[in-house]
């Protein structure tokens, strides 16, 4: 039977129209929930009754009369089957509410069923357990208590106030606090801790406000013969604080205040004078670390201790710092392979080759490294992705958290979509993660597709992980640069996931988060006419944009991908600061970033160039090839 051409036209367009029309009644609906608009929102649930999202209309119904709502309601919604993570947002609320209230019972019965715990309902749940004369709860409050270095929900003040008159917490755990929030640069926190010490121990609160805003003028001006430990406690704070702006100004200070400070009190200062200038590259850090003596370091101080020894390729002090760090921190993948190759150094190759097999089957950057150092060919074997059937991924699609999820990311509501995902896929397994991260690629949804494949634990499919849309699109800007189109790829997977519409909260746009200011003055090098912000949202103007500033910085930085893959990040006055002051193993300068997040930033860049480089079958070259060795910061280069 042959149908005329309007009506098969007819077949094709009304899916997409009812689609259209669902979402714009949820948007609607959503819009009303936030206004307060109660009879839009009940006219809207009506229509979407039948909707994959009606879960969410029952709860902008329920949420915005919870104060209200008869228990039975909010139990008969809690209960239901519907796999959703607004399930467990309303259980949080109601919770939270009922502790508010001091409905201790009920909130006992509830409480179990919550997923995403909070620190707010952490302390309502001690709350409900605590009786007369029972210090257990008491004890968990402190432990609480010492592990934060911030300021905790109100609903834990009646608790810690508590263990405070029953002496639980005592003058000492609220001093170690009190510290904890110093070395944060929480003063707010430092100040409503220091009115629980008693009285000949509070420190002077306009001495605290002095030293945080002109630390050399309070230092300079500060009386600390025979002072009181608060008001030691104030000057160690003045010094720590000078130590992040100049490790050298802050030991200028100590030079002239050291005799007043305990022996404890000096090799805690410096612990943090060492911290500070490692981060700074700062050539008497290890010098600084050894006069901390056996004064207790943090993660963070014991990370940069390894960090600095690995500048001067001091291999005993590497081994040194790894072996006092915890056991999870050792764990680590970086210290793993910094470990192995102190072994290495010292000619402990068996031992070494150990470490690194083990870590060689990781896929990560170190993995990477660790499989360099034992394998004499290039040529890693990728396992054989794992190929769903229709059937199977049919059956995912007809689940209604799926369709919620795509409804939701076809709205724009990412956010909402990334919960819902995250909800549905947090206990699949590795198969089912395939199938799941397949669907999304389908519907374009990239980051989606590779944050689920990412999960899988013995079975793989890098082509899911490691995704290259666009190829077509950006090909002509890579060939005009003559940049690695592996490179390209593995930057813009960090970047965006390849989301084109991603913003950041700094206000980097698309697919390669290009900044507004950047992007006029990329514009306007390149000659092009018209340019205005807007048209920033286009792909190819992300491409053109892009790539042309990836090729400006990697001329500028030795034509090395990992310095420029920094200076993407970071700046390119960044990337020059931080080479050393003599020539640095890649993988060394790498590991010697100072920002957390560009350290992080640089090692996934160069790790996915290596598959994106497997994956387009392009010539084997190593990962310790591509870091190369960096040059001095003073070098010329004619």
């Amino acid at each position: 039977m042959r149908f005329p051409k309007f009506f098969v036209f007819a077949l094709l367009l009304f899916p997409a129209l009812a689609a259209a029309n669902h979402d714009a009644d949820y948007l609607t609906a959503r819009d009303a929930f936030r206004k307060g608009d109660i009879v839009k929102l009940d006219r809207m649930a009506k229509r979407l009754k039948h909707s994959p999202l009606e879960p969410y209309l029952a709860y902008y119904q329920l949420r915005m009369q919870l104060g209200t709502a008869s228990d039975a309601d909010i139990q008969t919604f809690l209960a239901r089957s519907d796999k959703t993570p607004v399930i467990d947002r309303l259980r949080a609320e109601w919770l939270k509410l009922l502790g508010e209230r001091q409905q201790w019972d009920k909130f006992a019965a509830e409480y179990p069923r919550l997923v995403g715990k909070k620190t707010n309902l952490t302390c309502y749940e001690l709350r409900s357990r605590q009786r007369p004369q029972d210090e257990a709860v008491l004890q968990e409050a402190r432990n609480l208590w010492l592990t934060s270095s911030a300021e905790l929900p109100e609903s834990c003040t009646p608790l810690f106030d508590t263990a405070i008159a029953n002496g639980i917490i005592n003058a000492t755990d609220i001093w170690q606090r009190l510290r904890l929030a110093l070395e944060s640069g929480h003063l707010t926190l430092a100040k409503q801790l220091s009115e629980k010490l008693p009285a000949d121990r509070t420190l002077s609160l306009s001495s605290l406000d002095s030293a945080a805003t002109d630390q050399v003028r309070y230092l300079t001006s500060a009386k600390l013969k025979n002072a009181s430990e608060a008001q030691r406690t104030v000057a160690l704070f003045a010094l720590q604080r000078l130590a992040k702006q100049s490790p050298q100004l802050a030991y200028l200070q100590w030079e002239k205040k050291a005799e007043y400070f305990t022996e404890d009190e000096q090799q805690y200062f410096y612990g943090w004078l060492g911290y500070e200038a490692a981060r700074k590259r700062d050539s008497r850090a290890l010098e600084w670390y050894k006069a901390a003596g056996a004064t207790p370091l943090s993660k963070l101080q014991l990370a940069w201790r390894a960090r600095t020894a690995l500048l001067t390729q001091n291999w005993q002090e590497v081994w040194v710092s790894i072996n006092a760090m915890t056991p999870q921190q050792q764990s680590q993948g970086v210290w793993r392979y910094w470990k192995a190759r102190a072994l290495k150094a010292w000619g402990s190759l068996s031992e070494a080759n150990v470490m690194f097999a083990k870590l060689s089957r990781e896929h990560s950057f170190y993995g990477q490294l660790a499989f360099e150092e034992i394998e004499s060919t290039l040529a890693a074997t990728t396992p054989a992705s794992y190929q769903p059937s229709k059937a199977t991924i049919n059956a995912m699609l007809a689940q209604p958290a799926v369709q919620r999820t795509l409804a939701l990311y076809r709205m724009g509501l990412r956010t909402d979509a990334a919960r819902e995902w995250a909800w549905a896929a947090r206990k699949l397994e590795d198969k089912q993660l395939l199938v799941a991260a397949e669907i999304a690629r389908r519907n374009k949804m990239y980051d989606h597709a590779i944050n689920t494949a990412d999960r899988t634990v013995q079975t793989h499919d890098f082509s899911l992980r490691y995704l290259a849309p666009y190829r077509k699109a950006i090909q002509d800007h890579i060939r005009k640069n003559d940049l690695e189109e592996a490179w390209v790829y593995g930057l813009m997977r960090q970047e965006s996931r390849f989301v084109h519409q991603a913003k950041s909260p700094v206000g980097a746009t698309g697919i390669m988060q290009i900044m507004p200011t950047t992007a006029r003055w990329l514009a306007q090098k390149i000659g092009m006419k018209g340019y205005r912000r807007k048209i920033l949202n286009k792909l190819n103007t992300q491409f053109k944009l892009g790539t042309y500033y990836m090729k400006t910085v990697l001329s500028s930085l030795d034509n090395n991908p990992m310095l420029a893959s920094a200076a993407y990040n970071a700046g390119p006055s960044r990337a020059r600061k931080w080479r050393g002051e003599s020539a640095l193993e890649g993988a060394i300068y790498a590991e010697n970033i100072p920002f957390n997040e560009t350290r992080i930033y640089v090692k996934k860049v160069m790790s996915n160039t290596m598959y994106y480089s497997r994956i387009f079958g392009h010539p084997p070259r190593s990962l310790k090839q591509r870091l190369g060795v960096i040059a001095a910061k003073n070098v010329v280069h004619l």
